[in-house]
């Protein structure tokens, strides 16, 4: 058969290529981030020449744990995230939340305090609700999600939600200060020594509780502690900052933590972990020889 009958070929159109995906930006960027309080002879330079990055894990925010000798400047590091005033803004440098630089505070940031700050005057539920209640939110509705929220944080919705802050117990006050803050959904959390004044069996629960709303927030966590222990269990990562001025001198992966902290901080290979974390910090809490 002659080759002149066939249809002509139609041409195939090209397969677009696909569309390149946007790069996430990082959770927390610092650059080069310095601070200093005062001017001329007194000046004092809290951290110095700070540099870190935090990305954006899906489906997973990363847990970063916070060591150094007292006065470093742990806490400045979490206030600048935060935007909180006299830390922020920093001196030199900069600080970027989601790719953006830090301007002040915002709700996707929330800070959890060492003392267990609530308000006297407000029971268990309306400090919970505080936060909802600024946003708007009806009555009914704050009020239900804080019942589900004190249920989450291991307190009793019967018998507790209208309690006063001075009839609570320290541990039952710190479970009210992280449900006010994890109600309101922030994308990262900062927590300046919360579980520091606690008894120990009240701190491995604690360290429990938090691990267990942190994988279902997915939040990324900037948690400075003393407890080389706390570090070590709960830290997807454990940044380790030199004397003051502070800046970071080792960022040091962690193992995943599978088992309760009071069963967890038996194992031999995490007791191995916490003695090269303290080496490191044992050196650098050395009085300077002259």
């Amino acid at each position: 058969m002659s080759t002149d009958a066939l249809p002509a070929a139609e041409p195939v159109a090209a397969t677009p290529a696909p569309a390149a995906t946007a790069p996430r930006p990082h959770v927390v960027e610092f650059t080069k981030v310095s601070k200093t309080y005062g001017e001329g002879p007194s000046a004092y330079t809290a951290i110095k020449d700070v540099n870190f990055v935090v990305e954006d894990r899906v489906d997973h925010g990363e847990f970063v744990s916070i060591l150094g000798p007292s006065g470093c400047g742990k806490s400045t590091i979490l206030r600048m995230i935060a935007g909180l005033s006299p830390q922020f803004p920093a001196t030199s440098g900069t600080v970027h939340v989601f790719g953006k630089p830090v301007d002040g505070a915002g709700s996707d940031r929330g800070m959890v305090f060492q003392d267990y700050t609530s308000f006297d005057h407000l029971s268990v539920v309306d400090n919970i609700a505080f936060g909802l209640e600024c946003r708007g939110v009806a009555l009914a509705e704050r009020r239900a999600q804080a019942m589900q929220w004190i249920e989450k944080v291991g307190l009793n919705p019967g018998t507790d939600a209208l309690k006063y802050p001075h009839q609570l117990s320290g541990g039952m006050r710190q479970r009210v200060a992280i449900a006010r803050t994890l109600i309101l959904k922030p994308r990262i959390i900062l927590m300046d020594e919360p579980f520091g004044a606690l008894d120990p069996g009240t701190r491995y629960a604690m360290q429990d509780l938090l691990i267990s709303l942190w994988r279902e927030q997915q939040a990324t966590v900037f948690f400075i502690t003393h407890s080389i222990e706390e570090a070590v269990y709960l830290g997807d990562r454990v940044l380790i900052m030199s004397r003051a001025p502070g800046t970071i001198l080792h960022q040091l992966p962690m193992a995943h933590s599978d088992r309760p902290a009071r069963e967890m901080q038996r194992d031999p290979e995490f007791i191995r972990t916490v003695f090269k974390v303290r080496d490191i910090v044992d050196e650098l809490e050395k009085p300077a020889t002259a």
